[in-house]
């Protein structure tokens, strides 16, 4: 395993992110047998560093990770997790109101008891990493409300040493993170959305030079964005293979990754334990990709970007009247758009359109935008879903 130093630690290059461990079947619950059989091999062959988040499989993946780490020596791993303030907001009484898919948790008094409740949830007594989750244009209001005092008391908390290092993840413009940056001198560390699709679809080669700029590593999350790019299609896959043809779709992504020196530590929410090895086999040896490669990787990015951005983080799920499952539908939409074919009859999509009841296709949008408001991919989704509607009934007219 590589690593890197992070001040007076060193961080394994690879990075186990807990927001897309295995489920049951049922919702988010997580397969804890699977997923502790991940967590355990991760750990023994060198990870070091964990990632989680309060809202996470329904709230649930701190309180996994927490036991499933608990017989480990704490000073053997570094433990991340975040405040959720992109989905909290101020009443009128000066409580904070959970929204979106956290709406049904009574309201809190203040920033402590979200904390203490996560060093509760998690078994430790402190947090290696801490995060400000997704700061962004429309959570910028919360994050720098004086009254609310978000960044004051984990501050404070980091004084009492119950939070080691400070940072923040973002779904933002270039923009918005630097001037993030200047307003506040207090964060170690970024977490942003990089990879070789982004890197100009997304603008994120901004954001790292941003983030860069202000003399701050990067850790990186969607990778593969959503495991987009671990499989891409049968074309642009054989362009890889070409190449390398013992290297797997995925590893070309993270050995952009390594040609980046900023990047700190690159999360991947492996589901399975094949994702786990073959990811650990790509960071134990350091092999970024060569000029040539990267710029093979820009000309398929170029074939890409056509298609719909999303990386399935659900946050649109969680305020949609209609409970449609969004990027199940944008998924099948970008099959459609992929340009494999332009007949629906030679694609997955009439089996799997075929068995969803009427409640659940892209017809049933209403078009009320609250999808569109929390998408950190800046996505007009109710757009997508009225082409995708239009798609479907000219070809089942």
């Amino acid at each position: 395993m590589l690593y890197k130093p992070f001040q007076n630690i060193n961080l394994s290059c690879l990075g186990m992110g807990a927001m897309r461990l295995p489920k049951t079947g049922e919702g988010e619950k997580i397969d804890e047998q699977r997923a502790r059989e991940i967590i355990e091999y991760a750990y023994s062959n060198g990870l070091n560093y964990f990632d989680t988040a309060y809202r996470y499989h329904a709230g649930e993946s701190e309180t996994f990770m927490g036991k499933a780490l608990k017989d480990k020596k704490r000073d053997s791993f570094y433990l991340a997790t975040k405040f959720p303030g992109h989905m909290m907001e101020k009443t009128d009484d000066g409580k904070l109101k959970f929204t979106g898919l956290l709406a049904s948790h009574p309201p809190v008094a203040a920033v402590s008891d979200i904390f203490d409740r996560q060093l509760e949830k998690c078994g430790v007594d402190y947090f290696d990493f801490y995060l400000l989750h997704n700061v962004c244009e429309t959570a910028w209001d919360f994050y720098t409300d004086e009254e609310i005092g978000c960044i004051r008391y984990l501050l404070e908390q980091k004084r009492k040493g119950r939070i080691h290092h400070l940072g923040f993840s973002a779904h933002a413009r270039a923009e918005t993170i630097e001037k993030f940056l200047d307003k506040y001198d207090c964060f170690e560390f970024v977490q942003i959305q990089l990879n070789y699709l982004d890197w100009t679809l997304q603008n994120a080669s901004k954001k790292y030079e941003v983030i860069k700029k202000h003399g701050l590593p990067v850790v990186v999350m969607e990778p593969c964005r959503g495991a987009k790019l671990a499989s891409i299609n049968e074309n642009l896959n054989a362009l890889l293979k070409e190449k390398r043809p013992d290297a797997s779709i995925a590893s070309w992504a993270f050995r952009f990754l390594q040609s980046l020196p900023g990047v700190q530590v690159v999360l991947s929410g492996m589901t399975t334990l094949e994702q786990l090895k073959d990811n650990i086999k790509t960071f134990s040896t350091n092999d970024p990709t060569s000029e040539a490669e990267k710029e093979l990787l820009f000309t398929i990015a170029g074939k890409l970007a056509d298609t719909v951005p999303c990386t399935a983080c659900r946050y649109c799920c969680e305020d949609c009247p209609q409970s449609l499952d969004i990027p199940k539908l944008i998924s099948l939409y970008n099959e459609y758009t992929y340009g494999k074919t332009a007949n629906l009859a030679f694609t997955t999509l009439p089996f799997t359109i075929g068995a969803m009841k009427p409640e659940e296709l892209p017809s049933a949008c209403i078009a009320c935008g609250s999808c569109a408001k929390v998408c950190p991919q800046s996505i007009d989704i109710p757009a997508v879903l009225e082409k995708f509607a239009e798609v479907l009934k000219s070809k089942t007219a």
